[in-house]
């Protein structure tokens, strides 16, 4: 049986993170709670900028899940914001109101 107690433990090398799938991380979360419109677009672009970046440094960087949840945070809050739009849009060419408006 082979001792392994006397050899050095070595951890294997850490790819460093894209600085722009973090920011499009940072900016899908802004866009959910502080800038909402402008943060979520901003995610997007640097979302598909980081994946871009990702891709073409060969295995180089990482960050591509957070690239992703950029993205994902990013789209989902334009998408709750159309929705949003079209049922206001929708009530008011129905002539309906927005409850507690009109007292």
């Amino acid at each position: 049986m082979t001792d392994y107690s006397n050899q050095p433990y070595q951890t294997p090398p850490v790819k460093p993170n894209s600085n722009l799938a973090l920011a499009s991380l940072i900016l899908g979360i802004l866009g959910w709670t502080i800038i909402p419109t402008i943060g979520s677009i901003a995610a997007i672009i640097t979302g598909h900028m980081a994946k871009n970046e990702i891709k073409n440094s060969m295995g180089a960087l990482g960050g591509d899940g957070m690239a992703t949840a950029g993205l994902v945070l990013g789209y989902a809050n334009i998408a709750v914001g159309v929705c949003i739009c079209l049922v206001v849009a929708g009530m008011m060419a129905m002539g309906l109101t927005i409850p507690f408006l009109n007292q």
